[in-house]
């Protein structure tokens, strides 16, 4: 399936020129469609697994709400079922079946189209998992659509209307799709919490040991949370518009709801900017740092040049070997008794007069063992 995950490049979705519009193109390797129907009110409740389109539309006009949940794609005649029964415009299928469209909102009269996009923390690792979940709100029903059977973020909405917890089967099918939205806005907190903790994570290598493999991760995250801008931001958008222009199938007392996802949705957004500008600071500490270290790796070298520049002068001028037969002033040193242990104390006490020099003026001070002061 296309799940736009972390190790994925950035694809923008688009229609080949000359495509016909309306047209439903299923991936080779989209998984079997499943239908799931949920028809509840205060009183009672009905769970189906596993049933036919023609099944669902024996709910659609009763009193009661329906929840008709479908996982997978990959049966194009089941979806197109689906299309006659619920009387979707073939435009509206397309968006459902084509998994990277923008969230978005359309009216079409008696039915209200949302597009969102969910996203869920891997289990193990790191990255999060990404889908595209369609949301067909009618006066009575709800139809979701989602690309992948195997997980999602509504757990705790069917539990709720399972054991008749909250004020969820006192109202109607727009609160249902708040509820559902809700979850998909809430769903992005587990996902940045992680981030956050790879970011602190980060901080702290990229002070005390800055490697390549850091600024491969630092550029991983700043990828990931990018992916995570790009989903919320339109998110945003599509829940202030359900707020102001989506007619008569969301209720006044929704609207209220809806506010506070708009909320959540908010600060999302000023989670994933900062995260972006603590990524972004991490990327200069980064350079600064691998600076410094070039700088002290500079530092020690010219040290160690500075004081083997004496020794190797010393060194030097007695390696040129005059006769000293041929006159008394050609280094008269080497037929001195304790000639050759002078020399070679004399040059290590330029050498240790040196290190102390250099120590005293801080010369020799790392910048880069600096321990993180934090308790």
């Amino acid at each position: 399936m296309q799940h736009q995950e972390e190790e994925d490049d950035i694809q923008d979705f688009y229609h080949q020129p000359g495509e016909i519009p309306g047209q439903i193109n299923i991936q080779e390797d989209a998984v079997k469609t499943q239908i799931r129907l949920v028809d509840y009110n205060e009183t009672y409740l009905i769970n189906k697994k596993d049933i036919t389109p023609q099944q669902c539309g024996e709910f659609l006009d009763t009193q009661s709400v329906s929840w008709v949940d479908v996982q997978g794609l990959g049966s194009p005649e089941v979806i197109e079922e689906l299309g006659r029964v619920f009387e979707l415009n073939s435009l509206v299928l397309e968006d459902v079946v084509n998994m990277a469209e923008r969230p978005k909102t359309e009216d079409y009269e008696d039915q209200l189209v949302i597009i969102a996009r969910m996203v869920m923390p891997k289990p193990k690792g790191s990255g999060f998992y990404s889908e595209q979940v369609s949301f067909v709100l009618g006066k009575y029903y709800l139809l979701t659509i989602q690309e992948e059977p195997t997980r999602d973020c509504f757990e705790a909405v069917r539990h709720r209307i399972k054991h008749n917890r909250g004020i969820i089967r006192k109202h109607g099918a727009d609160y249902l799709a708040y509820a559902l939205l809700d979850s998909i806005v809430d769903g992005f907190f587990p996902v940045l919490e992680r981030y956050g903790e790879k970011i602190e994570d980060l901080e702290q290598e990229v002070i005390i040991k800055p490697t390549p493999q850091t600024l491969r991760k630092i550029y991983k995250i700043r990828r990931q949370l990018l992916k995570l801008r790009r989903a919320i931001w339109p998110q945003r958008d599509v829940i202030n518009s359900l707020i102001r222009d989506s007619g008569n199938l969301i209720s006044d007392e929704v609207r209220l709801y809806l506010r506070d996802c708009y909320d959540h949705s908010i600060q999302v957004i000023d989670m994933v900017e900062t995260y972006r500008e603590l990524s972004s600071g991490l990327m200069d500490v980064y350079l600064s740092a691998v600076s410094n270290k070039m700088n002290e790796i500079m530092k020690f070298l010219t040290v160690m040049s500075s004081i083997f520049i004496p020794l190797t002068f010393i060194a030097g001028i007695y390696g040129m070997n005059f006769n000293t037969e041929k006159s008394p002033l050609n280094m008269p040193e080497l037929n001195w008794y304790w000639g050759y242990p002078l020399c070679l104390g004399s040059m290590g006490a330029i050498a240790i007069g040196l290190l102390l020099i250099f120590k005293r003026r801080g010369w020799l001070d790392n910048a880069s063992s600096l321990k993180d002061d934090n308790p």
